[in-house]
């Protein structure tokens, strides 16, 4: 028996999609980029679900441009650490965007 979400309280569904995602200065090769990117994706639906803004997104959240908060850089960060970085900052800055 496969468990299913309640209908009481249904888990909020969210798809974010980067179009295009500029990370020039970073100490990364071409072929991490997807990687970062997928990442940053990844963290910032479940950021969004996590931290109640998908009924302020849910007429669609189209956003041009953001100011981000600020990331630590380290040398030795994966693609995937660095695109939960990404995704933190874009979170911070949307929500501002919100308020």
């Amino acid at each position: 028996m496969t468990p299913r979400p309640s209908t009481r309280n249904p888990q909020p569904s969210i798809e974010v999609h980067i179009e295009e995602l500029l990370l020039h200065g970073l100490p990364l090769t071409h072929s991490q980029g997807p990687a970062v990117q997928a990442a940053v994706e990844t963290q910032l639906a479940r950021l969004l679900i996590e931290g109640g803004l998908t009924s302020s997104l849910q007429s669609g959240g189209a956003m041009p441009s953001l100011r981000a908060n600020a990331i630590q850089l380290r040398a030795e960060s994966k693609p995937a650490q660095l695109g939960q970085q990404i995704a933190q900052a874009v979170y911070g800055g949307i929500g501002n965007v919100l308020k």
